[in-house]
Formats: structure tokens, C-alpha cells, sequence
């Protein structure tokens, strides 16, 4: 007789990783919904919902008809995601959590569980595709565009690859939502949760003055003209064009203000007039903590795409200086807003390559085109 196959599928609560779920059930798997709590610090109703999402995934689990687990991973994730994000912002620099929390909570401690539970594979609702060609596993985009997630998992390995199934990779948003629906699940028609998972709906700012000390200073022009003042340089990001409090200048020029720069060692926000000002474009970045899907870095001959924050359109690219724990990237148009801390995920075509974090960003060329793009992923949504 025929194995039947186990999966624990990681549960949110939200209707991705409950169709996910369905999905597997129905094609005949041995499935097992694993809810984690990942923070507890604050977590409250106010701002965190867990305690709702845990009872909307036991719903879930009940209309199925699947086993539930609840893990707490809270101490992982202060260990591993929270204090690498505190760190980051202490020198300046935007990471995006999603990432370290996909790399170590959900594809490591949550992984390591299921396997202590017996599963063969684990799922999740994210919307990306894994393919094995030749013993080989490639991390591929979703079919829906719009909600492709593989720039937030671009640091998983073959051998987690090895051990995924992503459910939803072929399918389109409209359809997941449908097939809840059609389906009964009872929280077909939840919304999409937003944002860093440990902030919930509240303020960011006021979020991070509880763990950052404020440190106010001087918000400049490039010319040291100074045009305002800063709470904190860590509670800015390079591109932000809100929450800056400066109009127009004096003399009448109304374009809107954004960041340009962040002086560290003067405690100076500098920033620049008009979205397509010279400081905030750039054709070259270096990267560094560098993570290959197949293990091995692409080679440095070949045109490739890139992004440098989530919401962007592919920007065709070639790589250099290609070693263990850095590499530099070369665009051929200008990109907006190239933030350290960020993450740049490389592609050839629906492969995702891999990549690693921005440390630096070199100035453009005023002749080249700019990409316009979107603000850095400060506060990226989620998948589950």
C-alpha cells in the first residue's frame, strides 16, 4: 500500500494558507495545520490579532477537517528576526523582517518542527512555485504577478526547497478567494493582512521610539541649508516623502521633499526636492550575506533582472565582483531609491537566482533613464 504522503501546513488564520491547506486535502495529502505565534511582547487586541487569527484558523481547520497545532516561536523570533531588525535600524539602515522571518522561523523552526511531527513536506500560502529539474530545486515567480512573493524567500536552500510545497504558486488571488468561498470557509472574505507581523495596525514610528531611543537633529539640503528638524534618523527611510514635516522652499518651489541621504555621524537628515533628483537615483549597488537558491553564484557574464524592494517592476542587470560575501550589481537604468538594508533578489527570467543585502548604492549617471519606482519596503506586507 501506498504511502500517504504528510504535510503541516503553516496556518495564519488568513485565507491563503487556508485554501493551501484545502488545496492539499483534497489532492489526498495527510494534512496537519500548524498555527504560530511568533510575538508576545504587546499583544494585545488593540494592535495584535492573534488570538483572532487563531481562532479563525481552528475554524478553518474544523470545516476542513484537519488537525490543529499551536506553536509558540516567540522566542525564536526575538532571537533571530526582532534583534538583527533593532540593529539594523540602530545604523541606519531599512531591513525588511519578512525576509529574515521567512529564512528563520518559517522555512527553519517551523520546518524542524514539522518534521519532528512526522511530515514528509510543509506548506505554506505563499504565492511562489518550486520546480526540480534534474535533482535540482528552482524557486520560481507565482503565475499571479501582482502577488509574487519569491523576492521574500529568495534566501531559502535546496534542501528546504526540497522540503516545500507551495499550493497557491500556479493560482490567482480572484481564485483563492473564490474557492474559499465556494468552499465555506469562514473566513473567505477576511482582508489580507499588512505590514510587519509584530507591529500590527499601530504606528510605526510609535512602535519603534519604544525599542530606539529618539535622537533629533537637522533635516538639510545637499547644500546644508537646513529646512527643518528630525525625530530620529532611524525613523526615516531613503525615498519616504511623508512625515517629513517641510513645505516648499522659500522661494517658492513647491516640489515635494524626500530622503536622500542619512548623515550618521552629524545626526543630519538630508533631503532633495522633486522625485527625480539626481541623489535619489542610482545605477549601482553592492550587496553583501549573499544566498544562492542552488548554492552556487550566477555567473557574472550573463544580463539578468533584479529588484531592490518588493513592489517593482524587473530592472535588467549584470553582476560583478562576484565572491563569497559580496557581489556588486550594475543596472542599465537608473533605479529610485536604492535603500541599504533592503534586500536585491536577482532573477533570470521566472527563476529567482537568490541575492543579498544592499550595503551601498553608487550615484547615477544624469544621462541614463531613471526606473521609477515605490518606497522602500519599510513596512512589508506578509505572506501566510
Amino acid at each position: 500500500m501506498a504511502h500517504t504522503q504528510k504535510i503541516v501546513v503553516g496556518m495564519s488564520g488568513g485565507v491563503d494558507s487556508s485554501v493551501a491547506a484545502l488545496l492539499l486535502k483534497q489532492q489526498g495529502y495527510e494534512v496537519i495545520g500548524l498555527f504560530m505565534k511568533n510575538w508576545e511582547d504587546d499583544d494585545t487586541d488593540e494592535h495584535c490579532t492573534s488570538r483572532q487569527d487563531l481562532i479563525d484558523a481552528v475554524a478553518v481547520a474544523d470545516r476542513i477537517g484537519i488537525g490543529i497545532e499551536a506553536v509558540n516561536f516567540s522566542v525564536e523570533y526575538k532571537d533571530r528576526v526582532f534583534s538583527e531588525f533593532l540593529r539594523e535600524y540602530r545604523a541606519g539602515r531599512t531591513p525588511n523582517p519578512d525576509v529574515l522571518c521567512n529564512a528563520e522561523i518559517k522555512f527553519k523552526a517551523f520546518l524542524d518542527h514539522a518534521m519532528q511531527l512526522g511530515a514528509d513536506r510543509i506548506a505554506t500560502g505563499h504565492y511562489a512555485q518550486v520546480r526540480e529539474i534534474d535533482g535540482r530545486h528552482q524557486l520560481l515567480k507565482a503565475e499571479d504577478g501582482t502577488k509574487d512573493q519569491s523576492y521574500f524567500l529568495y534566501r531559502l536552500n535546496q534542501q528546504q526547497l526540497a522540503k516545500t510545497l507551495f499550493p497557491l504558486g500556479a493560482l490567482y488571488k480572484r481564485d483563492v478567494r473564490e474557492i474559499a468561498r465556494r468552499e465555506g470557509l469562514p473566513n473567505h472574505d477576511k482582508k489580507d493582512s499588512t505590514g510587519i507581523c509584530f507591529i500590527g495596525e499601530r504606528p510605526f514610528r510609535e512602535f519603534l521610539n519604544r525599542y530606539l531611543p529618539a535622537n533629533p537633529g537637522d533635516i538639510v539640503t545637499p547644500d546644508g541649508v537646513r529646512v527643518g528638524k528630525h525625530m530620529g534618523l532611524t525613523f526615516y527611510t531613503l525615498g519616504q516623502r511623508q512625515g517629513l514635516g517641510i513645505g516648499g522652499t522659500r522661494d517658492g518651489d513647491g516640489d515635494a521633499w524626500y530622503v536622500a541621504q542619512k548623515d550618521m555621524q552629524k545626526n543630519r537628515l538630508i533631503v532633495v526636492q522633486g522625485h527625480d533628483h539626481p541623489l535619489l537615483l542610482a545605477d549601482q549597488l553592492e550587496a553583501i550575506d549573499l544566498s544562492w537558491v542552488s548554492g552556487e553564484a550566477p555567473h557574472t557574464q550573463w544580463v539578468y533582472s533584479a529588484k531592490t524592494r518588493y513592489r517593482q517592476k524587473d530592472a535588467a542587470c549584470s553582476l560583478s565582483a562576484v565572491n563569497s560575501d559580496r557581489c556588486v550589481v550594475d543596472f542599465a537604468e537608473n533605479q529610485w531609491a536604492v535603500t541599504p538594508g533592503q534586500s536585491v533578489v536577482i532573477y533570470e527570467s521566472r527563476v529567482c537566482m537568490g541575492g543579498g543585502i544592499i550595503t551601498s548604492a553608487r550615484r547615477a549617471q544624469p544621462s541614463a533613464p531613471r526606473d521609477a519606482g515605490c518606497p522602500p519596503d519599510a513596512t512589508p506586507g506578509s505572506a501566510a
